[in-house]
């Protein structure tokens, strides 16, 4: 063999070796790129998962510390009652409700008549009770914040009218209208009387929210497991689901005589 194709076959060779360093040095930097993108990834997922639970079970209203002000002519333990009808009137009707639960509307306006007709005569004294279930369920603030508004409206001695428009009004329940301070001023032009400088004040300073929390965290901590609960003298009538207007209104009427 020629000391020239020696040459050639060694050059060759050489090349070769190279081609494959080159390769490896290239395979090297590509599962490189590969770890350290998969690093990056896990701390961005991380740091994702760290966002939402940071922000978990918050609403887009924010923290509500502040100081628990209980609105106007509230009741009971705590100041956590609002109540309707007469003073020492018969039975006392117990409602825990949410602005934004769907079954409280309708025990709403199927009971509604009945309700008002046995206050009115005198026969029958409510305690109304709010919680905010709904917005932990669903997020959103808008049953604190409804709850707060309706606290302002008894300030202002228009709750259950207030109350009233409030469920009529009541968006679907993935719908956080009420989350809306504008949207609860607008509803307060449907009382008369009530949309007025001091409620707007009230309304947009969340000056019960604290009150509704507090509230709501006597339903957490009570054997109740929804709502609507709704209890005749601490018995509850409406779990099994055999109430009907006129039952209550026979019970209501019953325990007057008794």
């Amino acid at each position: 063999m020629s000391e020239k194709n020696r040459d050639g076959k060694r050059t060759a060779r050489e090349r070769l070796a190279m081609e494959r360093e080159k390769q490896k040095s290239a395979e090297k930097r590509r599962r490189a790129l590969i770890v350290g993108a998969s690093v990056v990834c896990v701390l961005g997922l991380a740091a994702v998962i760290g966002v939402i639970a940071a922000n978990a079970g918050k609403d887009d209203g924010g923290d509500t510390a502040g100081p628990v002000v209980a609105p106007s002519g509230a009741q009971g333990e705590d100041s956590l009652v609002i109540p309707a009808g007469r003073a020492g009137a018969g039975p006392t009707l117990t409602i825990w409700e949410d602005f934004r639960c769907p079954a409280c509307k309708n025990f709403e306006q199927r009971y509604r008549s009945t309700i008002h007709e046995l206050t009115e005569a005198g026969q029958l004294k409510v305690e109304y009770r709010l919680a905010t279930i709904i917005d932990g369920g669903m997020g959103g603030s808008g049953s604190r914040r409804a709850a707060n508004a309706a606290a302002c409206a008894q300030d202002a001695g228009k709750f259950t009218p207030y109350h009233d428009v409030l469920y009529d009004s009541q968006p679907p329940e993935t719908d956080d209208a009420f989350g809306r301070n504008d949207r609860l001023i607008e509803l307060a032009g449907k009382v008369d009387g009530l949309d007025t400088p001091a409620f707007r004040r009230c309304v947009e300073d969340g000056t019960h929210d604290s009150w509704v929390e507090k509230s709501n965290e006597t339903f957490r901590n009570s054997d109740h497991t929804g709502t609507p609960t709704v209890l005749l003298d601490g018995r509850n009538i409406y779990r099994d689901g055999s109430l009907t207007p006129a039952k209550l209104k026979q019970m209501v009427q019953d325990a007057n005589k008794g």
